[in-house]
Parts: C-alpha cells; sequence; structure tokens
C-alpha cells in the first residue's frame, strides 16, 4: 500500500482500491496533484466541510463514480449534487466499494453536522488513522485501543488545532507506532514546526516528515 501526502490534510491511499482522504487540490498551494491529473478513485472521505478539506471531493466524485463516506449532512449534500454517498455519523462504520470507514471524535467546529471527525481507513489489512482537524481529546485513547491504527496523520498547525506540544500528547495518547505531521505550512497563517513535534515525541512513536507529493509505503 501506498500513501501520498499531497500537502495540507489532503491524503491519497493506493492498494487494492484507491481512496482519498479530504482532497484539497484546487487552490491549494503546496499540492502537487490537480484535479485533472486524479483519474481514479474508489472512495473520498471528508471529515468536515471547511474550504481546505471539503476540497475537490464532490468533483472527484462526479468524475471518477467515487462513493463519498462522511457525515450525514455532508453526505446528504453530496447526493444532491449527484454523487454516490456513503453518509454516517460518529461511532459508526461502513463499507463503501470494499474499504471500511470509521467515523470518530474530533474536536473541531464545522459547518454541515456542526461538528468535525476523524476517520478510521481498513483496506488490504492495513489501518489508517487521518485525525481531520482536532484539538487534544481524550478520546483519542480510545481510538488507539480500539481500531489499532498502523499510522495516523495529526494536524500540528497550532491555530486552528493542535500544537506540536499537544500533538506528542496525542501520541502519546494513541500509542500508534507511525505517525505522520500534517496541516502546517500550507499558507502564514499555519506554519508550524515538525522537527519540535518530533522532539517531543520522544521516540513514543516513530515519526515521519513528509514533504508534499512524498509517498510512504506501508
Amino acid at each position: 500500500m501506498k500513501i501520498t501526502w499531497i500537502g495540507h490534510a489532503a491524503l491519497k491511499i493506493e492498494g487494492s482500491k484507491t481512496v482519498f482522504i479530504d482532497p484539497f487540490l484546487s487552490g491549494n498551494p503546496v499540492a502537487k496533484t490537480g484535479i485533472d491529473q486524479v483519474d481514479k478513485a474508489d472512495v473520498v472521505v471528508v471529515t468536515h466541510d471547511h474550504a481546505d478539506h471539503l476540497g475537490d471531493a464532490y468533483a472527484i466524485c462526479k468524475k471518477t463514480g467515487a462513493v463519498l463516506v462522511s457525515i450525514f449532512e455532508i453526505a446528504e449534500a453530496a447526493a444532491a449534487q449527484g454523487c454516490k454517498a456513503e453518509m454516517m455519523n460518529i461511532g459508526g462504520t461502513v463499507a463503501a466499494a470494499g474499504v471500511k470507514v470509521s467515523l470518530v471524535p474530533a474536536f473541531h467546529s464545522a459547518g454541515l453536522g456542526g461538528t468535525a471527525v476523524g476517520a478510521v481507513v481498513e483496506l488490504d489489512g492495513k489501518t489508517i488513522y487521518h485525525a481531520g482537524d482536532t484539538g487534544l481529546t481524550k478520546e483519542m485513547e480510545w481510538i488507539g485501543e480500539i481500531y489499532a491504527p498502523d499510522i495516523g496523520f495529526l494536524p500540528i498547525d497550532g491555530r486552528f488545532n493542535m500544537t506540536p506540544r499537544l500533538a506528542a500528547k496525542a501520541v502519546e495518547y494513541l500509542k500508534i507506532p507511525k505517525i505522520v505531521p500534517i496541516h502546517y505550512d500550507t499558507f502564514p497563517l499555519v506554519e508550524s514546526s515538525p522537527q519540535e513535534f518530533k522532539d517531543m515525541v520522544k521516540g513514543k512513536s516513530e515519526v515521519i516528515i513528509l514533504k508534499p507529493g512524498d509517498i510512504i509505503e506501508l
């Protein structure tokens, strides 16, 4: 399985299926991938409807026939635009196009649905946790315990979500073997230090610092 950090919070997961999470491509100044380069997707997961997360989700679904998976109100809006959609809510799990998606708590505002969520994606025997936008929350303890992710992607920008210090505490709660910091240095308002985060984790997990467009293999 290959996971590409497109930049900001956008991920592309490639295995037996292709999954996008929070596909903010158009207007993303660090993204190496544009909507015109997306020709295959099976599932698109959206953690909340802020523009830097909803991004090109509807366009990708319309272009590829992918299923959009998100909290009820976002999925309902996607269906109204002609997308295939699976609506769900926090605590639920659905299987869409051969991909298992669970929505978990996040501590962050949103428009549709009123709250952001995190997502746990299970594919080809691997489990990926994408925290979405969130502050530090004790629910991360049970996310790690129940889903036992192989890798986690945590926001560290320190303005709209966790500071590196709080993200390091999240790692302690989650007990995930591999962690990738995301959601930083896209714009001046979200400048942060992945190295500071890595130093604060102090070996409790393997912190992998990527550049936009980099790929990690599981």
